[in-house]
Order: C-alpha cells, then sequence, then structure tokens
C-alpha cells in the first residue's frame, strides 16, 4: 500500500474511532439500538474511514496544487474586471458541486431545490470575486467583515423568522469537502504572486467571505420568496435483520451516490481542463499525478457520503430520540459537548485547513494546535445547540452576542488569526454535521415536542459561530506570549508575529 495513503487513514481512523466509541456506549446505556441498526452504523464507519483517507490524499495530490497554481495565474490577469468575472464563475460552479448543498436543499421543502442551489451558488460566487477584490485593494479583512455581518443582520430582521436558521445553515453547508480545498488554494496562489509582508495572512479569510454570500443570499431569497414553511424530511433507518442486509444497503446506495459525485467533480475537471489547455502548465508525468489525485477525490467522497448518510445519519436521529424521549433529557447537553470535540476531527475538510495552516504559518500555528482549538470551539457550538433543542431557545440570542464578540475581537487580533478564524468557521461545518448533528437534533426536538425548523435548524450556524472566538481566543494569548518572548518594549500585534512567522 501507498505509504502516503497508509498515513492518511491512520490519521482518519484515530478521528472517527472516538465517535464510534461514544455510539457503542451509549447504544448498551441510555438508548439501546437493534443489532442490525448498530452493525449499520459500523459499515459506515469503516466506509468514513476509507472514504477520508482517500479523499485527503487526493485533496493533497490535485485539489490543492491545482487551486494554488489557477490562483497564480489569475493573479497576472492585468484587467481586473476580467479577474473578477472569472473568479466570479469559479466561485459559482464550484458551489453547485457541492455535495453539502445538495443535502440542505433536500431538506427545506417549501422552495425548490435549483432555486435554492442558484441562489447559495450566486453568493458564493459574488463573494469571491469580493474576496479577491479585497486582496487586489489590500483592504483590512476584519474592517470588511464587520461591514457585512452589520448588513447581514440588517437583512435578516426583515426575513421571515421561520427562513433564519435555514439561512444561517446555508452559509456553514456551502464551504464543504469540495470548494474548501479549492478556494483556500486559490487564496494561496493568489495572495503569494503580491510578495508583500501581508501576503500570508491575506491568504485566509476567502472562506469567511464566501459564507457570508449565502447567508445574506437565502435571507434575501426569504424575503421575496416568502416562503411559509420549512421542512425537513426525517432520516429513515432501512431495515436491516442480517449482515446480508446491511450490506445491500450500502450496495445499493453507492451508484447514487456516485453519480452524485461525479457531477459534482465534474465542473472541477472542466475547470483543469481549461486551465491545461490555456497554460500547457503541467508536463505528462504531472498530468498523471492530478489525474490520480482526482480519482482518489472522487473515491474518496463516494465512500464518505455513503458511510454517513446511510451509516450515520439513521442512527444519529435514534439516539436524539432516545436521549430527549428518556427521563434523563438533559443528558443530551453533555453528550454534546462530547459528540461535537471529536467529530469536528472526522471533517474531511478541517485536516485540510489545519495542514495549510501550518504550512503557511511555517509551523507558527501547528495543526494539532488548530485542532483542539476546533475541537472545544464546536464542543461548545453543539451543546448550546442541544440547549436551543431542549429550550426553545430563540436563535438571535446565541448568534447576535457571538458574532459581537467575534467580531469585537477581530479588531484585536493580529489579521492571520483572524482569516484563520473566520475560515474555520465555514470548514468546521461540513458534511458530518449536516448528516449527524443535525438529525441528532431533529430527532431530540421531535422527541419533546419543539418546531424542527426553528429550534433544530441552526446546529450547522453554531458549529460555524464558536471557532470564530476560539481561534481568535489563541492569537489573542500567543501574540501576548510572543510579545514578552521578542522584546520587553510594546509592539504592534502585526509586528509580533513578524518576528514569529517566517
Amino acid at each position: 500500500m501507498n505509504e502516503k495513503l497508509r498515513e492518511k487513514l491512520r490519521e482518519s481512523l484515530t478521528s472517527v474511532l472516538p465517535v464510534t466509541a461514544i455510539v457503542l456506549l451509549l447504544s448498551v446505556t441510555l438508548v439501546p439500538l437493534e443489532p442490525g441498526t448498530l452493525l449499520l452504523f459500523l459499515m459506515g464507519a469503516v466506509f468514513l474511514i476509507l472514504g477520508m483517507g482517500l479523499f485527503q490524499l487526493g485533496a493533497e495530490i490535485a485539489m490543492t496544487p491545482l487551486g494554488q497554481d489557477i490562483g497564480g495565474q489569475l493573479a497576472h490577469i492585468r484587467k481586473r474586471w476580467l479577474l473578477l468575472a472569472v473568479c466570479f464563475l469559479v466561485g459559482t460552479v464550484i458551489t453547485i458541486s457541492e455535495p453539502d448543498l445538495q443535502v440542505l436543499a433536500e431538506q427545506v421543502a417549501s422552495v425548490p431545490n435549483e432555486i435554492l442551489i442558484w441562489t447559495v451558488a450566486l453568493g458564493v460566487g459574488v463573494f469571491t470575486a469580493v474576496a479577491v477584490l479585497r486582496l487586489a485593494l489590500k483592504i483590512r479583512l476584519a474592517d470588511l467583515l464587520l461591514v457585512l455581518y452589520l448588513l447581514l443582520f440588517l437583512v435578516s430582521f426583515l426575513a421571515p423568522e421561520d427562513f433564519l436558521a435555514v439561512a444561517f445553515d446555508a452559509g456553514g453547508v456551502t464551504t464543504g469537502p469540495m470548494t474548501v480545498p479549492f478556494i483556500m488554494a486559490l487564496g494561496v496562489g493568489l495572495s503569494a504572486a503580491r510578495s508583500d509582508r501581508d501576503g500570508a495572512s491575506d491568504s485566509f479569510g476567502l472562506v469567511a467571505l464566501c459564507s457570508v454570500g449565502p447567508i445574506l443570499m437565502v435571507l434575501l431569497l426569504g424575503i421575496f420568496y416568502r416562503p411559509e414553511e420549512a421542512a425537513y424530511d426525517l432520516a429513515e433507518l432501512a431495515p436491516v435483520i442480517t449482515s446480508r442486509d446491511v450490506l445491500a444497503q450500502f450496495v445499493v446506495a453507492l451508484p447514487e451516490y456516485a453519480a452524485e459525485v461525479l457531477q459534482s467533480l465534474l465542473p472541477v475537471i472542466g475547470a483543469f481542463a481549461v486551465f491545461q489547455l490555456l497554460t500547457r502548465r503541467y508536463r505528462p508525468r504531472q498530468l498523471l499525478k492530478r489525474a490520480i489525485g482526482i480519482v482518489y477525490t472522487l473515491l474518496g467522497l463516494i465512500l464518505f457520503l455513503t458511510g454517513v448518510n446511510v451509516g450515520f445519519a439513521p442512527v444519529g436521529n435514534l439516539l436524539g430520540q432516545g436521549l430527549a424521549g428518556s427521563p434523563y433529557r438533559w443528558v443530551l447537553l453533555p453528550v454534546g459537548l462530547v459528540l461535537g470535540y471529536y467529530l469536528v476531527k472526522a471533517e474531511p475538510a478541517v485536516r485540510v485547513l489545519n495542514d495549510q495552516v501550518e504550512e503557511i504559518t511555517g509551523g507558527t500555528i501547528s495543526a494539532r494546535m488548530m485542532n483542539r482549538c476546533l475541537s472545544l470551539g464546536v464542543a461548545f457550538a453543539v451543546g448550546l445547540a442541544m440547549l436551543r433543542v431542549l429550550t426553545g431557545l430563540h436563535i438571535y440570542w446565541i448568534l447576535l452576542p457571538g458574532y459581537a464578540v467575534a467580531l469585537l475581537m477581530s479588531r484585536r487580533v493580529p489579521s492571520i488569526f483572524v482569516g484563520v478564524a473566520f475560515d474555520s468557521g465555514g470548514v468546521a461545518s461540513g458534511p458530518m454535521t449536516s448528516t449527524f448533528l443535525l438529525p441528532l437534533a431533529i430527532g431530540a426536538c421531535t422527541a419533546v415536542g419543539g418546531n424542527v425548523v426553528t429550534d433544530a435548524f441552526g446546529v450547522v450556524a453554531m458549529v460555524a459561530l464558536t471557532p470564530l472566538i476560539a481561534v481568535q481566543l489563541m492569537g489573542l494569548i500567543y501574540s501576548r506570549r510572543a510579545r514578552r518572548a521578542v522584546t520587553p518594549g510594546v509592539l504592534s500585534d502585526d509586528l509580533v508575529l513578524e518576528e514569529v512567522v517566517p
């Protein structure tokens, strides 16, 4: 077996095992599950491990280098209108191919799938162009985020209340396993061409801005479309008795997800082909390597999505119903905290972000530091989501103060931490959140008799919010320690970081 593939599989195994152990523990204590159901979940875990390993290897070989190379070439376009038009097109096309967006569209019954998908995709396309324009004009990310989030919350007061949680969830699901490696690498490529002191810190922030676009566009859709309801179809557990029944469920589902992922990858393959025809950048051996990487990405996403949707989502729904329907319903809070801590480690795009942060900062912000910080932030987020399910707390009571704190912190944190923090919010809320935590919240909300649309939706938004604060808090602590280590005098945060980031 390829040594690199073995390493990636080992990493995905260590990420998925804790979640699997927690579910098994709950199944023999608080929420007894049928043997067939447990076997379905365990088979899903195997698919998850294989899928994550292959996807990470594919992203490393093909997606990230391709995004960086395209970004580097785009930086040489002299006509700004042409640069923005190309970036808008790239952002829109990549988003249409995002599997998480397809999942969200299926969940919102009051809006046709095509309308919601195109609304979100156009939002990402517009804000991809905005992000690139920010790089060209050297606008401070914190200033732009402050303006955009103020505008976003002003618009949210005009949108239907039942559409708020769906809109904020849209911002999280669009930055999933397809868009994150490509858009982050695009930012690195564009920033590398600048060769100034702010290039490294400005390489982050594209994912952050691309997360704002879908929220704003879906809120506007809610205002003008006026949906009467936003319903969610509960994940149903297929009848399984024997191990053959379990295997049959996965075999039947594989072609469906294979077609979905292939459709998702076609725009990327098309962009790759056009890029090669126009630039002739890659030699035959490099072309073969990129092609192998795309195949790894394709196989990884097929296995990952099949495992999550067939094995994880239905069990998450059952666990939520069982925990909230028991006399010990408040156990949902600690269970949510523990699940959130470990579940984010299984997000495929999180490892891509962590590795890229470590590379760009020369190890100053290690992948291990980022992993721990994101785990703590997402643990708190899932705890808050479970609290909302049990109490019916309005989402504004969390989002308004949460974003206010995050935006205030961005005024004091070194710029590289601001970009990393707001990028990590979108990255952390990936397919594991939408296909396991959301069904968990749906099942719990159903059991307590709450409003699914207002109380269960929003878990993705919670997961996207808390890393903003957690990573910036890490930045504040780090910059103060660095200031003491570099000189006893008073230095600005940017100068401190310049001393320690090559």
